[in-house]
């Protein structure tokens, strides 16, 4: 009797699903592949990223407004809302998955082509001083802090206003995809960022 009811419940789950998904208008498909990574890696070799005359030399973070603003020789030239972890505006990063952002002056340290997550800037932390103050706390600083765009399903930007009104990073600054080619085309290794409560 108890096998027949599971047989049961399952043919019916089974025809639910099938009902539910013959109801929609087009069916519901999840794009796991990667980004596509071998012209941006291609362009980054041939120095292609940058162009002058977008030039940005200066980036600040305020982690409480969840904004990003880009600045060239001390004007303000863009906004960006940005996204961050779960404990992302909680101070300081202390450790390897807490979840928070750092604080302080850092530099951008390079470029990547990142195969989940769009276009990412590394930035240096953690620093002498972040590295020091982990040392005395027996703790592991953590590292790859990275301002990115948002990921593989959301490549076209439809989920922007769902991604950018929830922090769901593990403590980097996710901006748009539009928003990282601004930043892609304009910064360069080592220009600075500043990155405040």
């Amino acid at each position: 009797m108890k096998k027949n009811k599971k047989i049961f419940y399952g043919v019916g789950i089974v025809w639910l699903a099938v009902w539910l998904g013959g109801c929609s208008k087009k069916p519901i498909v999840i794009d796991k592949t990667p980004y596509e990574t071998k012209e941006c890696s291609k362009a980054l070799a041939m120095g292609l990223e940058f162009e002058e005359e977008k030039k940005i030399d200066k980036l600040m973070v305020y982690k409480s407004k969840r904004r990003l603003y880009a600045y060239r020789d001390g004007k303000e030239i863009y906004e960006f809302r940005i996204s961050l972890g779960k404990n992302g505006d909680k101070g300081h990063k202390i450790k390897q998955g807490d979840l928070r952002t750092p604080e302080g002056n850092y530099t951008i340290a390079r470029k990547k082509c990142d195969p989940r997550l769009y276009r990412s800037l590394m930035i240096s932390y953690p620093n002498e001083k972040d590295k020091a103050i982990a040392k005395i706390r027996g703790l592991n600083p953590g590292g790859y802090i990275t301002i990115h765009g948002q990921p593989k399903w959301n490549a076209n930007g439809d989920g922007d206003s769902y991604t950018l009104a929830r922090d769901w990073t593990e403590g980097c600054m996710a901006l748009s995809n539009r928003a990282a080619d601004v930043l892609w085309s304009g910064v360069t290794n080592g220009t600075a960022i500043e990155i405040y409560q």
